[in-house]
């Protein structure tokens, strides 16, 4: 038991001297004597104001590249890019010098941004609220005089976006660099290379170019470098969510044509979908930036398809007008029996028109021979009555009453008189009952015209309508330089 005791109490006086030793003794190993011997002789004398040049006529030299590592966002309504990039300075400082052999062979040293001078290079197309968005490290200065000073930042630039092949659209955002006081006389910036690192992004390029400025208000030119990032749209996102359900949506607006207009649902399926198209074009419009230099062929296929749907639900009206007119309220024009009944029914194959016309043949002759059956009839119950022979004379007065001529071999009784008017007045009504379902046939007759006529205009208007979304989807969407990214 002392044993264990003994060793417990070894490993706790261990712990405490180990403690001690990181927390409470010096800790020199991340800068020893002669670096910091070698940073004092370099801060000695030295400003940070100064520009670092042997000759004050002579500019200095300054590479400046980067490298982008990611792309955070491309903002569309506010006309932002969002990028994580690192900027690459490099310059050479004469006041930055030394002999390593005097330093224990020491050829390179960091440095806080704020001791030394660095050039104030700034973007100049910033959106950024402190403009210089840029994490200050440390500079790697050498031994002969070199300074590498790469800046991590996220930088938000203002970029126009071009919406006229909007989803299917590239876009080219530039970024501009240069020095904020410093003119080309002073500070002669140069690219690190002709396009930017995308090591570690895509196998992409992003040019730059070195421009020459000579502004009005000064007589030495200004220098500034310019990358283009040119970035293409991925359309699978709204291929899914905008294109499908809008040709979708278009070809039900194509099938309420083939709708009957007795079913009661004809126009209400017209104004659904145009309303449902209504809610995808404030979905396009909440992604795209209020401008008026360009349309985009998204917004234009949606323009053409509601103008389609919202000419269908029009047409709709017109097709339930015709169906329920009647010869009450409209009678129907001859150049509109000539079209709809005639030469749109031959150019559409629509066959019922032919039929009807039969139909309406053998309606008049059944009519003619029942009319001649019930006078017949008429003829043999007035013989009944009368007792007289079947083949009698009925003279038809102009009063319209039955007048029957009598010869000598058969006197008519005076007490057939009263019988005579009483069959008068049944063959009055039955003369009215006649006229009646004459006129209730040609009635009929006038709204089954309407009826067809609704139904060419219908037929007429889905094939239109077809054709119209066909080729405006055709257009539109074969016009982009690119359907798949």
């Amino acid at each position: 038991m002392d044993e264990i005791r003994l060793s417990s109490s070894r490993r706790t006086l261990y712990c405490w001297l180990l403690i001690f030793i990181f927390f409470c003794l010096p800790n020199d190993s991340s800068q020893g004597p002669n670096e910091r011997r070698l940073i004092n002789d370099l801060m000695r004398d030295y400003n940070v104001l100064e520009r670092p040049v042997a000759n004050e006529s002579d500019p200095l030299l300054l590479s400046f590249g980067l490298t982008l590592q990611q792309l955070i966002d491309v903002d569309e309504k506010n006309q932002l890019l969002i990028a994580n990039i690192w900027l690459s300075l490099e310059w050479v400082d004469v006041n930055l010098r030394w002999n390593p052999v005097d330093y224990n062979n020491i050829k390179d040293i960091r440095l806080a941004a704020y001791k030394i001078w660095r050039p104030d290079v700034l973007m100049y197309n910033s959106a950024d609220d402190q403009i210089d968005s840029t994490y200050k490290t440390n500079v790697v200065v050498r031994h002969n005089g070199s300074c590498t000073y790469i800046p991590p930042g996220i930088f938000k630039s203002t970029c126009k976006i071009d919406i006229t092949w909007f989803p299917f659209d590239d876009q080219k955002c530039e970024m501009k660099f240069g020095s904020w006081t410093y003119d080309g006389g002073a500070i002669d910036l140069r690219l690190a290379s002709n396009e930017g690192d995308l090591s570690a992004f895509i196998s992409n390029e992003v040019p730059g170019k070195r421009n020459v400025i000579y502004y009005a208000c000064c007589p030495d030119p200004y220098v500034d470098i310019t990358f283009v990032i040119h970035i293409r749209r991925r359309t699978l996102y709204y291929g899914f969510n905008l294109i499908v359900p809008c040709v979708l949506i278009s070809s039900m607006a194509l099938l309420g044509f083939t709708l009957p207009p007795d079913s009661g649902e004809k126009l209400t399926l017209g104004v659904t979908i145009l309303l449902s198209l209504m809610v995808f074009l404030l979905q396009l419009a909440e992604t795209m930036p209020p401008t008026s230099d360009a349309v985009s062929i998204i917004g234009t296929y949606f323009a053409c398809i509601m103008m389609m749907v919202a000419f269908s639900v029009v047409m709709t009206v017109v097709v339930l007008n015709y169906h329920h007119r009647s010869q009450d309220t409209h009678e129907m024009p001859a150049y509109i029996k000539t079209l709809f009944l005639v030469w749109l029914p031959k150019i559409l194959r629509m066959r019922r028109h032919g039929k009807y016309e039969e139909n309406k043949k053998s309606q008049i002759n059944n009519k003619i021979k029942e009319l001649q059956l019930k006078e017949r009839c008429s003829r043999s119950l007035l013989a009944n009555v009368l007792d007289i022979d079947d083949d009698f004379r009925l003279q038809n007065s102009t009063s319209g009453y039955l007048h029957v001529a009598s010869t000598e071999e058969t006197p008519i009784p005076h007490s057939c008189i009263h019988t005579q008017r009483e069959l008068n007045s049944i063959l009055k009504e039955l003369r009215f009952i006649t006229s009646r379902m004459k006129e209730e046939d040609e009635a009929n007759d006038i709204v089954a015209e309407w009826k067809f006529a609704a139904m060419v205009v219908d037929r007429v208007c889905l094939i239109i309508f077809s054709l119209f979304a066909i080729i405006s989807t055709c257009v539109c969407l074969l016009q982009a330089p690119h359907l798949v990214a």
